[in-house]
């Protein structure tokens, strides 16, 4: 129990620091370890549906290859270094996912189709959206700006949200959020969580006003509920496939999927959110 202890405290400093550190020192740090976290998070993804599901095969290599060059070409576009010729080299591995199928004779094509594209929806699009909220055009100068603070602040809600909701949910929770796919987690624990992010929130507006503070407050909002939303649909992927962890990469913290499982749903929902925003303000 306590070396168990001591393992996740180790690794959880370790992965907030270099997360923290990579967003913060520079666009191109942060390109690099998110184009490698879209790479491995995919190859941890497709291998637990490849090995839990009978007769299926995702090509691993492709789909890894596909999520690491959307980070990179969406990277590229929302710098205003490429144009949108830059996703041709994407759309055909898609294709090339889609026609090989034809040819390799597999027990389960259907289930090879959707298990390649679900890791390019699910996993690889989340990723590469973050680039939205990171580069933005500065009207007063046209330039395009890298602003770390935007993708950050998904992060540390979730982090917020789901430490308050794990200590108040193991000390007082006793109602059930979702018992039928997270029998532990509680509505207490959730709320308490969604109170420690909006708090924050008020934080981020005081050092960050590029947001207005009633913006800041929906931004949190947004990240805890489809943040849960996103944990509870890994756990329901776990669950369908039998599986505790979805892989064994962060020692004491399971697996790539289960420490991004509520961004990869929090992600899409903030860049929606702040896109709407950002017509109301206008």
């Amino acid at each position: 129990m306590k070396k168990n202890l001591i393992q996740r405290t180790v690794t959880g400093v370790f992965f907030v620091t270099l997360l923290m550190g990579c967003i913060l020192y520079h666009p191109f740090s942060f390109g690099i370890l998110f184009t490698i976290i879209s790479a491995l998070t995919i190859r941890e993804f497709t291998h637990l549906l490849n090995d839990k599901t009978e007769g299926a095969y995702a090509n691993q290599a492709i789909t890894m290859l596909g999520g690491a060059y959307l980070f990179l070409a969406i990277m590229a576009f929302c710098m205003n270094v490429a144009d949108s010729k830059v996703f041709i080299p994407y759309l055909a591995l898609i294709i090339y996912l889609i026609i090989s199928e034809l040819y390799l004779k597999r027990a389960n094509p259907i289930i090879n189709w959707a298990y390649a594209m679900f890791s390019q929806l699910y996993v690889a699009l989340p990723f590469a959206l973050l680039n939205v909220l990171a580069f933005q055009s500065n009207p007063n100068t046209d330039r395009v700006e890298y602003n770390a603070i935007l993708p950050l602040s998904i992060f540390i809600f979730i982090w917020l949200n789901d430490t308050g909701a794990y200590c108040v949910g193991s000390l007082i929770g006793k109602h059930r959020l979702f018992e039928r796919v997270s029998p532990k987690k509680s509505w207490e624990g959730s709320i308490a969580g969604g109170i420690v992010a909006i708090a924050a929130s008020f934080v981020f507006a005081s050092y960050f006003p590029f947001l207005p503070t009633l913006a800041w407050i929906g931004l949190s909002i947004t990240v805890v509920i489809f943040g849960t939303w996103g944990d509870l649909s890994e756990s329901l992927l776990k669950r369908q496939l039998g599986v505790k962890d979805s892989g064994k990469m962060l020692p004491g913290h399971g697996g790539m999927l289960d420490r991004f499982d509520s961004a990869l749903i929090a992600i899409p929902a903030a860049v929606v959110y702040l896109y709407m925003i950002s017509t109301i303000l206008s």
